[in-house]
């Protein structure tokens, strides 16, 4: 069964902001660290930012101070308001999910659990 299910990509013009959400199975949402992965065409999967069942909030540099990862309980929904935006943030977007929230953001890599996507362009 679908276990993430993400929203909210679209096209925006540099210094544009979006927001994108992703809803998780409960097991999931209750149990793991929720977060976000990125991939441009030709590059590496990226981490970005995730949370853990605390609230408790991680980062990847390119992001500190401008992305803002939040869960939202009553719906199981993880959103990632994304600001100031930039044409280096060009990428799909993949909601994930993984015991330890440094596993996302520093090992995409070692992340089994995924959505489909949605793609961000920023011109």
């Amino acid at each position: 069964h679908v276990q993430l299910v993400e929203s909210g990509g679209g096209s925006v013009q540099a210094g544009g902001s979006l927001r994108l959400s992703c809803v998780a199975s409960r097991s999931l949402y209750s149990g793991a660290c929720v977060g976000w992965l990125r991939q441009a065409p030709g590059k590496e999967r990226e981490g970005v930012a995730a949370i853990d069942s605390d609230g408790i909030a991680s980062y990847a540099d390119p992001v500190k101070g401008r992305f803002t990862i939040s869960k939202d309980n009553a719906n199981n929904t993880v959103n990632l308001m994304m600001n100031s935006l930039k044409p280096e943030d060009t990428a799909m977007y993949y909601c994930a999910a993984d015991p330890v929230c440094e596993t996302i953001v520093t090992l995409p890599r070692a992340v089994d659990i995924w959505g489909h996507g949605t793609q961000v362009t920023v011109s």
